[in-house]
């Protein structure tokens, strides 16, 4: 089939969606437009769209309008869990090879990733130094002129910190049992499970990254949920499902509990809920009864409400018996 739609102006856009059943002024609609494309809204207002394209009775302009927005600002605070995830993957990563491997082990040792088949090594660490060689970074520079006659491969707490998201997933899978271990301890789940976790954290990454649609997306890339009779918080009294944004956010929460843990993500979290109230959470996944979970147990009450003593005692026990970890190991700032 000839695709033969031509390009409208914003004017002729906005009269289109008023055409179509949309409410809304034509001029706000117009300019709205012409800052966020048309494709990229109709993302949003898919829902409220029949068979036949017309929008259900009702649907305004304003109420597309504000799911957007509240993805936007839903997408950054994702992002910020995202980040201080993935930079303390980074640091226990560098950590651990280079205690057990010395500086430069990665790149020259075998036995530092004895997960890998030579070729995936081999392919590994021609995308590492690759992401070195196109690096601008003034540490780079200085090493190579100080350096660069002896060692022709950055130390690994210099190369994890240019490695791509992808090439840390790799080094990961890559590492010893034994280097694994110790890292998913420090995230309290077995290292499959953490893996899991990174793949999918990756996903929502890219998406967030190119500004994608998130907040009522079906996860292509599923996290594994840790087992119940391991680990029954996760099933009871609430169950955590993997394929909506609601099981990423509760792994997210899980996981700044154990390396942030004086992070308010989760205030942050349910303060745009109360901000934008009229946006659905059950499409994000979210059960009715979501906040009596344990895992989203140790912050204020929804609504920013102080918690009383008898509260903040009972949410902070049911913490601690989740997370058992001490602040003092932990040197991370909000």
């Amino acid at each position: 089939m000839n695709y033969d739609k031509p390009p409208l102006n914003f004017e002729q856009q906005a009269n289109l969606l008023i055409e179509r059943g949309m409410t809304g002024d034509v001029e706000v609609i117009a300019q709205r437009l012409a800052s966020v494309n048309y494709y990229r809204l109709s993302g949003y207002w898919y829902p409220f769209r029949n068979p036949d394209d017309s929008f259900k009775a009702g649907t305004s302009f304003e109420t597309v309008w504000n799911r957007y927005a509240f993805d936007r600002r839903f997408r950054l605070l994702v992002m910020d869990a995202i980040e201080r995830v993935e930079i303390a993957v980074r640091c226990q990563l560098s950590y651990h090879l280079a205690h057990d491997f010395g500086a430069f082990g990665y790149a020259t040792n075998p036995l530092a990733l004895p997960k890998l088949r030579p070729e995936e090594r081999a392919q590994f660490l021609d995308r590492v130094r690759d992401e070195v060689n196109r690096s601008r970074e003034t540490f780079v520079a200085h090493f190579k002129t100080k350096y660069g006659d002896v060692h022709s491969d950055l130390p690994i707490w210099m190369a994890t910190e240019l490695m791509s998201f992808g090439s840390i997933i790799t080094l990961f899978r890559g590492s010893p049992k034994h280097t694994k271990n110790a890292i998913a301890s420090t995230f309290g789940m077995p290292p499959e499970v953490l893996s899991s976790w990174l793949l999918s954290i990756n996903a929502v990454r890219n998406i967030c990254a190119h500004h994608g649609r998130l907040w009522n997306r079906v996860l292509g890339v599923k996290p594994m949920i840790p087992r119940k009779s391991d680990y029954p918080v996760w099933h009871e009294p609430v169950k955590v499902e993997n394929d909506r944004v609601f099981g990423m956010l509760t792994i997210s929460n899980y996981c700044l509990a154990r390396i942030a843990p004086q992070s308010r993500w989760s205030e942050r979290l349910r303060a745009l809920f109360v901000e934008f109230p009229d946006i659905p959470q059950g499409d994000m996944g979210f059960p009715e009864d979501w906040s009596k979970s344990p895992l989203w147990l140790g912050r204020k009450p929804e609504g920013g409400q102080s918690a009383s003593p008898e509260q903040e005692k009972a949410q902070s026990k049911n913490l601690d018996e989740i997370v058992q970890v001490s602040p003092a190991q932990f040197n991370l700032t909000d």
